[in-house]
């Protein structure tokens, strides 16, 4: 039976700093050898998919690194090792490759299966602690993550090792992925819910209640007075944006009148309402290209602490807006992330 734990030991931040600077030490301990642009120029160039298998802990890490692959361009699935002798094989084809994971080396069934896949002709990279086991024997490509003496206080449980090899997958999976020319967009396609999804989303498609007829553009000239009756929005529904766009002569941006800058101008000169808002407005906005993602805007709003953002197209023309509310909206950002209440 085991021992009941104590309330509170004096020595677990001692042992969790020691488990941390093991699994900081396993990783910058791995050293790439010419095998790794081996892989990589395999996997890149696959015309299959990376079939990833391996048991217990290294079993996990595969799936994770099978994960990694799918959503950064590698078509990519897991295999677990026993299934794959009991049918599972048949998830293979012979286009495809696989990326088998055993720390020691020497597991019997991904030995086994290695050994099936040579036969096969199938290509076989191997993360495992050395050169000098069955596995890497097998393999076309072994990439070795070292031996390691695991975080674990009695050197048993997979901790360190595990760590490690998850590092090793992801530096093979993101080194692909580059090799592949994977974008932004491609990441975009992949991940289209969440908040990875969300902040990939093209800032057009974010602004979508602040365009058109819903956020009407201010001639330079126009009273300020006579602004704010103009910028009212066609939908009733919708909150008025905290910005005006105020346009020059041939339609471009010439700067923004925000809702602070009516508050500050009403209180030091309320007779000012009737100048024409380009002597109250900020004539340099920062702004963004129509092309850019909401991350972008998200970046802007939290570096120049600013509420609202006028997006324009490459001449210069406004299309629309973002403001602060949009991104709260999306749950990117917090209440009045710019400091301002």
């Amino acid at each position: 039976m085991a021992a009941h734990p104590t309330a509170q030991s004096p020595n677990q931040q001692t042992l969790a700093e020691r488990v941390l600077a093991a699994e900081a030490d396993a990783i910058r301990a791995i050293r790439l050898t010419p095998a790794f642009d081996a892989a990589v120029d395999l996997l890149a160039h696959l015309p299959g998919s990376a079939v990833v298998a391996g048991l217990g802990k290294s079993g996990i890490i595969a799936q994770k690194l099978a994960a990694t692959l799918a959503s950064t361009g590698t078509p990519a699935h897991f295999m677990h090792a026993v299934e794959a002798m009991h049918g599972d094989l048949g998830r293979l084809h012979p286009h495809d490759a696989a990326i088998l994971l055993s720390y020691s080396g020497n597991t019997d069934e991904l030995v086994h299966l290695a050994a099936v896949l040579r036969q096969d002709g199938v290509p076989v990279v191997a993360l495992t602690s050395t050169d000098d086991c069955d596995l890497a024997r097998l393999a076309t490509h072994t990439l070795p993550v070292g031996r390691i003496e695991e975080a674990c206080p009695l050197n048993l449980a997979p901790s360190a090792s595990t760590t490690a090899m998850l590092a090793l997958g992801d530096a093979l999976a993101l080194a692909v992925s580059e090799r592949r020319g994977f974008t932004a967009d491609d990441f975009h396609k992949r991940h289209p819910k969440g908040d990875l999804g969300k902040q990939l989303m093209a800032v057009t498609d974010a602004m979508r209640f602040r365009v058109g007829d819903n956020l009407p553009l201010i001639p330079h000239h126009t009273p300020i007075r006579d602004a704010f009756a103009l910028a009212q929005p066609t939908d009733p529904t919708l909150r008025r944006a905290g910005a005006l766009l105020v346009t020059d002569n041939e339609g471009l941006l010439a700067g923004v009148f925000t809702d602070g800058d009516l508050r500050r101008l009403v209180f030091n000169n309320p007779a000012a309402l009737d100048l024409p808002i380009a002597h109250a407005m900020t004539t340099t906005p920062t702004t963004l290209q129509h092309t850019a993602v909401v991350r972008d805007a998200v970046r802007l709003i939290r570096e120049k602490r600013i509420d609202e953002i006028p997006v324009v197209d490459d001449a210069g023309q406004p299309v629309g807006l973002i403001d602060v509310q949009d991104l709260i909206a999306l749950r990117l950002v917090d209440n009045h992330p710019s400091g301002r209440v």
